[in-house]
């Protein structure tokens, strides 16, 4: 039982840890040479880029962030086919409960890690592509349902921090809606909670109504709430 705890603690440190590579950070730095986090809103994520460099950056990112979220899930059901394939899984363990448990913690550690990067003492974006990536590893029919929330709210409003509030807000009623398992309805809770948390400059600058339209800039990044 030892070694399964272990295996299971190690796949968790290395979700955090894939979660924490600092994309944004990385991709403005090696182009333009700065640190995002003192330009904008001051976050790593994509949005931030798009409106430092513009779209094919702001994509890449984009991008590379999801598959984050999705390479973090992906080590869970390896750590399971390989602890299967080797005896290591206890008797006592059930596997269906175990996995959806595993799973939802592993998630939660990317993002953690996207936003709490160790490589950029514990700053970095607002999750919302590493989510993204999460979700389409644990039901792609959340995941596109969320991103349809997303699209028709930033369509409305052209307001990107907006409608990632709405679709965090939107993960765990989808959850519940197509009958996910307990652990999987947790998440969208925890980690919707999580990511409108992670907006809460975005939140006052919308009620002030400063928050900036896409292709509109933030002057200068403010610094980052903590709490």
């Amino acid at each position: 039982m030892a070694i399964w705890f272990s295996l299971c603690g190690a796949i968790l440190v290395l979700a955090y840890l894939l979660g924490s590579i600092p994309t944004g950070y990385t991709v403005v730095k090696l182009l333009k040479g700065i640190d995002i986090r003192e330009i904008g809103s001051g976050s790593t994520g994509a949005t931030n880029v798009l409106r430092t460099l513009g779209k094919g950056p702001g994509a890449f990112v984009l991008g590379i962030d999801c598959l984050k979220g999705v390479l973090a899930i992906f080590l869970v059901y390896w750590l399971f086919n390989f602890a299967q394939s080797q005896n290591l899984i206890p008797s006592t363990v059930n596997l269906e409960i175990w996995q959806s448990w595993i799973v939802t913690l592993a998630g939660l550690s990317a993002i953690l890690g996207h936003s709490k990067s160790i490589f950029l003492g514990f700053s970095g974006g607002k999750s919302v592509a590493t989510s993204l990536g999460v979700l389409l590893a644990m039901n792609w029919q959340v995941a596109l349902a969320t991103v349809g929330v997303f699209a028709v709210v930033v369509a409305i409003s052209r307001i990107v921090s907006l409608s990632s509030i709405f679709g965090a807000i939107a993960v765990s009623i989808f959850m519940v809606i197509l009958h996910q398992p307990l652990p999987y309805i947790l998440f969208g809770i925890v980690g919707g909670l999580y990511v409108v948390w992670r907006h809460r400059s975005n939140i006052e600058r919308l009620l002030a109504g400063t928050e900036p339209k896409l292709g509109q800039k933030l002057e200068q990044a403010e610094p980052e709430q903590t709490a």
